[in-house]
């Protein structure tokens, strides 16, 4: 006789009674075990691993137990799995599923108090409609407790859940905790006083006040920790402590007495709401970084957004290597963190550049006609003229920054739009330039400085360089500093400092009048140090500031 291998599967709901030393779970298995040895004759065995989810429901089949079954029928460890079929489940569509387990294993279900059996084509359709019976009689139930909880809230009854911080458990309702309805009413207050929820957090941090502590049936304590910003916030908009009660999208009035006065409260969602409404608007437009996944680093790594605010609250934007975020608290030396604003303005400037170059749309449309060249040229230099930065950088199609280079690609699709041709009609090979720059490390800030885009006119430092050359010629026809001073109305040491500016090397003074010099290079610097009379000295140090 072949031996069928009997699995048992027993399930209760709820925790109630489990902790008895003989519970649901052992009676459901001694039924089983009774039922099996009475089927001896028909070779069955009881296998010894027990199969019990005690306290989960039968609503979905993430069960440890029942996981283990189906991975030890699939197995082939087990034959023949027994007991009552809404332990298992009260879902047509699950049972599909598990019936499509124990098929693919050669596996069956036998029930014990009811006569049929998977293995049969007539026992598959009883059990189906004894679970469509049991899945209405699930769902009907389901229904019932939702509309017996709306009820109970349209009458402003409290339904179960976490009690609120403030308040106990009064049967159907809530009566106040004073001890803690005093850290309410003092949060209600530190908000309209400060008129921020990270105010509140860093006043309510001061003043010591914490959350309620909590202790689970399981014996774990929770809460007794200082209030965070989430938890703060929900306690402002939690229409409970206003005495009203929420039901999904609505609220009625409870039955349960109010920590703050309503009218308040409504005040106090106003000033949440207007606060929310001003914080929205400025974050989106400061939140704004225009080339946003269009950077990579010479690692491929994507640079991302990212900021930081100073201690007077003034935030700073940054691209930053992705792997300083995705894997923060390691080292990473390589890593770029460049400042963002000063980043978009120099790439929209070398974007004008490349838009405005000589012969750079005969090289973009190869073979067009001259009149066409001539409309093309009109429409880049229109747009490199006119454009604000946004514009241009919506140009940008990849930027790839390594060391000393920058690499600038623009978008094909954008580029044709804008001078109305199709992208195929571009030749995509004048779309990418590269630019040389020098790095400028500021604390852990980093600047590119591009050799190729002017840095701005100083006309202080072109003023002073003038001077310089004044003062000298003057000292060469004979006045002494002191008299160039008084005629001057300035003193002798700026004039000593200042005149080393008239013995700069020509290309040096060339830069200082097209913008081109380096960001360091000012007249408050030429006041610090002394410039050294070789040319090419001087533009080593140059090179370094």
């Amino acid at each position: 006789m072949k031996k069928i291998r009997c699995a048992v599967y027993t399930r209760k709901s709820s925790e109630d009674g489990l902790e008895q030393e003989f519970n649901s779970l052992h009676a459901q298995r001694d039924a089983c075990s009774a039922y099996i040895t009475s089927q001896k004759h028909e070779g069955w065995v009881m296998l010894t691993d027990a199969y019990d989810d005690g306290g989960l429901s039968g609503g979905s089949l993430e069960r440890p137990a029942l996981q283990r079954l189906m991975e030890h029928v699939q197995e082939g460890r087990v034959d023949q799995v027994v007991y009552k079929i809404d332990r298992l489940t009260r879902s047509l569509a699950d049972f599909a599923k598990i019936v499509d387990v124990l098929d693919d294993a050669g596996a069956s279900f036998v029930s014990v108090t009811q006569s049929f059996n998977t293995a049969t084509s007539m026992g598959r359709l009883t059990l189906n409609m004894l679970l469509s019976f049991a899945q209405f009689e699930r769902e009907v139930t389901a229904e019932r407790i939702r509309d017996k909880i709306a009820a109970s809230k349209r009458k402003g009854l409290w339904m179960g859940g976490q009690v609120p911080m403030g308040y106990d458990p009064d049967g159907r309702t809530l009566k106040i905790n004073e001890a803690e309805a005093a850290t309410i009413r003092t949060l209600y207050d530190l908000y309209e006083r400060l008129g921020t929820v990270r105010a509140v957090k860093a006043e309510a941090d001061r003043l010591g006040l914490t959350s309620r502590r909590r202790t689970t049936t399981s014996g774990q304590v929770t809460g007794g920790n200082p209030f965070d910003r989430g938890h703060i916030h929900h306690i402002l908009t939690n229409p409970i402590y206003a005495g009203r009660i929420r039901h999904r999208d609505k609220v009625f009035e409870g039955a349960h007495p109010a920590i703050i006065e309503p009218d308040r409260w409504d005040k106090v969602q106003d000033q949440l709401q207007a606060g929310a409404a001003r914080s929205r608007g400025s974050s989106t437009a400061r939140r704004k970084s225009l080339l946003c996944g269009k950077l990579f680093d010479e690692t491929g790594d994507r640079l991302t957004p990212s900021h930081s605010k100073t201690k007077r609250g003034v935030r700073l934007r940054y691209y930053i290597s992705h792997r300083l975020v995705a894997q923060a608290g390691q080292a990473h030396s390589g890593a770029w963190r460049l400042a963002a604003e000063d980043l978009e303005r120099k790439v929209a400037k070398l974007i004008q550049m490349m838009l405005v170059e000589h012969g750079f749309a005969a090289k973009l449309v190869q073979g067009a006609s001259a009149d066409a060249i001539g409309r093309h040229a009109a429409k880049l230099a229109a747009h490199a003229v006119d454009a604000d930065p946004a514009k241009l950088l919506g140009l940008v199609g990849r930027i790839d920054i390594m060391p000393g280079r920058l690499g600038l690609r623009l978008e094909p699709a954008a580029l044709s739009n804008l001078i109305d041709i199709a992208p195929d009609d571009l030749d995509q090979t004048y779309l990418s330039t590269s630019f040389p720059f020098q790095l400028r490390k500021r604390g852990v800030e980093t600047k590119i400085i591009l050799n190729d885009v002017p840095s701005g006119t100083d006309d202080t430092l072109i003023r002073n360089i003038a001077k310089a050359h004044a003062w000298f010629e003057r000292i060469k026809a004979g006045e002494t500093v002191s008299e160039i001073a008084a005629s001057e109305g300035t003193s002798k040491r700026r004039i000593q400092q200042l005149v080393g500016l008239a013995f700069l090397a020509p290309d040096i003074v060339r830069d200082v009048l097209e913008g081109r010099q380096p960001i360091g290079f000012t007249s408050e610097w030429c006041l610090r140090h002394d410039l050294p009379s070789d040319w090419t000295e001087q533009r080593q140090l140059l090179a370094t500031l």
